[in-house]
């Protein structure tokens, strides 16, 4: 599948803001999975400040800074990607839960990366109360994989999708109380699930094409950022799970970075100065395009594959 992607955020203040310094994570990984093809970057007004950089867990990072008066600020994201199907372990062939962990525990060398991901960080604490709702999942002997789909089964049964029930820092004690949340809830109950029986778990943000009903036009604009995470498999690699939707992520899953959290990959982060009150509104679009350099492609784009941050009146390539 080939998607071009939109995402597009726009923060109006009430009074002038003098200066807005912010970090990006809006473009697209290269997996195994997906390939981006183009992207794009626009920022109004123009930053004064803008640099491109890879950070520890090999995400592309853009930092940019605004140091000039301005009443409202906007941020236009555009991709190219395309994605593709891959297979997936049989389940019931993956290794026994407690061998994974006991791997974990002595890796060997191309499974040291993975232990990073086995241990709280800021906004996943591993709570007792989460690892105990985990274990009827994993008795003992069950095969891995087997035992995490059936988790994040239940999970997707258990809470509620509730936009209003929590905020981007809400702690998996809140979320286990409530039975409440999002998909970045849901991503971060399943990790402190996982992480507490000693196996390795990241998080990941990206995007998922949401199809109209039937007999319905798709509506510009109606996607949104999406999260899930990925479980270790020893011996056989990184597995995506996404428990919102109670499945593995395919070709409608496109991702953006992964992490310890959602803290190491919001898409849009920074500061400011001034600006009194301000709104934020977010519109993303997800839509499906023809896998060929054709009419409706962006005019800079060329059947090589490439990137291209710009500001209002400036380019800076990046190979």
């Amino acid at each position: 599948m080939r998607y071009r992607i939109v995402h597009k955020t726009t923060y109006h203040y009430s009074e002038p803001a003098s200066l807005s310094q912010n970090e990006l994570f809006l473009q697209p990984r290269s997996t195994p999975a997906q390939e981006p093809y183009w992207s794009h970057l626009e920022i109004s007004p123009e930053p004064q400040y803008h640099q491109t950089r890879r950070d520890y867990f090999g995400n592309t990072v853009q930092l940019f800074m605004v140091q000039q008066p301005h009443n409202e600020l906007t941020v236009t994201a555009e991709s190219v990607v395309d994605t593709r199907s891959l297979p997936v372990p049989v389940a019931a062939f993956t290794l026994p839960w407690e061998e994974a962990v006991a791997r974990l525990a002595a890796p060997l060398p191309e499974e040291l990366m993975a232990c990073q991901f086995l241990y709280a960080s800021p906004l996943v604490a591993i709570d007792p109360a989460a690892t105990a709702y985990a274990r009827p999942s994993f008795p003992p002997g069950r095969p891995l994989l087997s035992a995490a789909l059936e988790l994040i089964g239940r999970i997707h049964v258990d809470w509620t999708y509730d936009k209003a029930a929590t905020t981007v820092d809400t702690p998996v004690a809140q979320i286990l109380s409530s039975r409440r949340g999002v998909c970045q809830d849901f991503a971060h109950l399943a990790i402190s699930c996982l992480r507490g029986l000693g196996l390795a778990a990241r998080y990941v943000s990206g995007y998922l094409q949401t199809l109209p009903p039937p007999g319905k036009e798709r509506m510009v604009g109606a996607d949104a950022s999406h999260a899930w995470l990925a479980l270790f498999v020893p011996g056989q690699g990184w597995v995506d799970l996404d428990p919102t939707n109670n499945l593995i992520p395919g070709e409608q899953h496109i991702t953006l970075a992964w992490g310890r959290d959602y803290g190491d990959v919001t898409p849009v982060k920074g500061v400011v100065m001034g600006g009194g009150v301000h709104s934020l509104t977010v519109m993303v679009d997800v839509a499906v395009e023809e896998a060929t350099a054709a009419e409706g492609e962006p005019p800079t784009a060329s059947t090589d594959r490439q990137s291209r941050y710009v500001g209002k009146n400036q380019s800076i390539s990046k190979a």
